[in-house]
């Protein structure tokens, strides 16, 4: 019996956030609206295994019909929930990089075709300059927050000087982000 080849599905990562004081519940509902339409557009979501954005995130995909993914900074599953203090039963599959949060971020980001910024800190400042560096096409949800301003601004004043292979887009809704960046990797990948 031969097997039928099928297309490559697009995958997603999404990064922001782990802490929940910093995620109120217009983010939840954000972070939920971009799993969904991850799912809704049949791509595969991946994250960083964690709380927070990736876990509500995860959620949106998961209950409405999505694959997710998470990407562990842990070495196994002991760790991921005892040291790293990591949900587990939101994702579909756990991959144990066993390289921190910050190895773990270059994992995450290979591992992916697109990369969508929902909000963060200095480990999502990290993940979109990894992004930035490996030619990954980036959709920056408009207003989440300084951390991605000051990447907006660094982004604009560094490629008149440096030209990147993706490109960097920004968008007022999730499911607005999702549809620009898969039509973008889509063209760029055709």
């Amino acid at each position: 019996m031969a097997i039928k080849k099928q297309k490559l599905k697009l995958k997603v990562a999404i990064i922001g956030s782990s802490r929940y004081e910093e995620i109120d519940d217009k983010y939840k509902k954000i972070s939920y609206e971009a799993g969904k339409a991850i799912a809704d557009s049949g791509c595969i979501l991946l994250t960083g295994g964690g709380a927070g954005v990736s876990e509500f995130t995860a959620r949106g995909a998961i209950e409405n019909g999505g694959l997710c993914i998470g990407i562990s900074p842990a070495d196994n599953y002991k760790n991921h929930v005892d040291v790293f203090k990591n949900p587990t039963t939101i994702f579909d599959a756990l991959i144990f990089t066993g390289f921190g949060h910050k190895g773990r971020n270059v994992v995450l980001i290979r591992s992916c075709d697109v990369v969508v910024a929902l909000n963060g800190g200095v480990g999502t400042l990290n993940e979109l300059t990894i992004a930035l560096d490996e030619g990954k096409d980036i959709g920056i949800l408009s207003g989440s927050g300084l951390t991605l301003t000051y990447f907006l601004d660094f982004y604009n004043k560094i490629n008149n000087q440096r030209k990147f292979n993706g490109a960097v887009i920004v968008k007022d809704k999730p499911k607005e982000l999702i549809k620009a960046l898969i039509e973008l990797s889509l063209k760029h990948n055709n």
